[in-house]
């Protein structure tokens, strides 16, 4: 994959120098002629996503900002500031060897763990869920954050499941079960569901047996339907998704207004910075409805060009994870294109309708800095594994055979 002709000797020789960040190093964690191709493209995808979302989201929050802040600027500024720290999280992904990222996914997912429960004690209640942490200026939301982490320990036990205790597989199959019922206490059915079907595929991809998987499956569909029937607004948009134009002044009106978005940006849309539904008919047009106002003013020619965009992001991701050369690496790649492309998909949905509404914002479009730290951060890992499965990580000198990361 590499575009430089040396001998893989040459390679292991100034590999390390370059990848530990030692004098001389440079701000990439390998000359840029040296990188595959796939990386190159995946981190000018990535440039580009963030920059369009950067646009989107000054044209969804400029009138909104502008009549309840006096300031149109105020979202776009604080969402500029946290993508420069999500660009530096994504730095720091990318230059750390993902042997490190996987020894520290355990306790850094135990840790996310208890933040997640410390959210049901002494979190901020918005719309009825608590999921939020404020710690001075800072609002942190450890659903969001806890994402890579489950990522990386997934692949830690998914890939070795044949060769790992049985005490060790339930006690982790255990700790996601327990992260996921934190996560839906709080309530957020819909975090709760994409990190449980994020785990299925990758345990679907590490080969665990058939059987397995049903059940959890099974297991999934009996407690997302429990939690829909105790939770009387979850009910509510389930119903309402089915015929919003019953509801359309109650818990269909959120639907409502993004099909009438969607649907009047006709062919090409009304225009950059135009839509008219932005201008409070549509509610949350900053976070979960952000792709009706890119609906209207790019019409569906830009709503297509959105989607093949995902699709090349998803092809590309799915390459770097047939090139690895280890299972762990493979199914972080996975792991971390699944999440990108999966939750962009299911944003889209909602807003056009085509499932029940859910609080998933739209990676590196919707405002929120959790979710940019979070998004930058599984992409600078996705690119980690693209360096990496190039035979560009540093070979260290061994006394004994080398073994697979521990469990936890």
């Amino acid at each position: 994959m590499g575009h430089s002709r040396n001998p893989p000797a040459a390679l292991s020789t100034s590999a390390p120098r370059l990848l530990h960040g030692r004098p001389g190093a440079g701000l990439l964690p390998l000359p840029w002629q040296q990188w595959p191709a796939e990386a190159r493209l995946l981190l000018g995808l990535v440039a580009l996503w963030s920059l369009v979302g950067l646009l989107v989201l000054t044209s969804a929050s400029w009138w909104v900002a502008e009549r309840e802040m006096g300031d149109g600027a105020y979202y776009v500024k604080r969402q500029a500031i946290w993508l420069v720290a999500s660009w530096g999280l994504l730095w720091l992904g990318m230059r750390t060897s993902m042997r490190r990222w996987l020894h520290l996914a355990a306790p850094a997912l135990l840790v996310g763990a208890l933040l997640v429960a410390a959210t049901l004690v002494v979190g901020t209640t918005v719309n009825g869920a608590s999921r939020w942490l404020v710690l001075g200026p800072v609002q942190l939301q450890p659903s969001e954050l806890i994402k890579p982490f489950i990522v990386l320990q997934g692949a830690v036990i998914f890939s070795h499941w044949r060769r790992i205790a049985l005490d060790q597989k339930l006690l982790w199959i255990g700790i996601f079960g327990v992260v996921i019922l934190l996560i839906l206490k709080q309530p957020n059915l819909s975090t709760a569901a994409l990190l449980g079907l994020l785990l299925w595929l990758m345990a679907l991809a590490g080969g665990l047996p058939l059987t397995l998987l049903l059940g959890a499956a099974g297991g999934g569909i009996v407690l997302g339907s429990i939690s829909i029937m105790l939770n009387p607004y979850q009910l509510d948009r389930v119903t309402s998704f089915l015929n919003p134009w019953r509801v359309a002044q109650g818990d269909g009106y959120q639907l409502v207004q993004s099909l009438l978005a969607i649907g009047s940006g006709g062919v090409l849309g009304s225009g950059f910075g135009l839509s008219t539904q932005k201008l409070q008919y549509l509610p949350i047009q900053t976070t979960d409805f952000i792709f009706a106002v890119f609906a209207e003013e790019f019409g569906y020619v830009g709503s297509v060009m959105l989607l093949l965009f995902l699709m090349i992001f998803g092809f590309v991701g799915l390459r770097v994870a047939m090139a690895c050369r280890s299972n762990q690496h493979r199914l972080v790649a996975i792991g971390c294109t699944t999440l990108l492309v999966g939750q962009s998909i299911l944003n889209i949905a909602v807003a056009s309708g085509s499932m029940p509404t859910t609080g998933l914002p739209l990676p590196m479009i919707s405002y929120g800095g959790n979710s940019l730290l979070s998004s930058l951060f599984l992409a600078g890992l996705l690119l980690r594994c693209s360096l990496e499965s190039a035979g560009l990580e540093p070979v260290r000198p061994r006394r004994r055979s080398p073994r697979p990361a521990p469990i936890g």
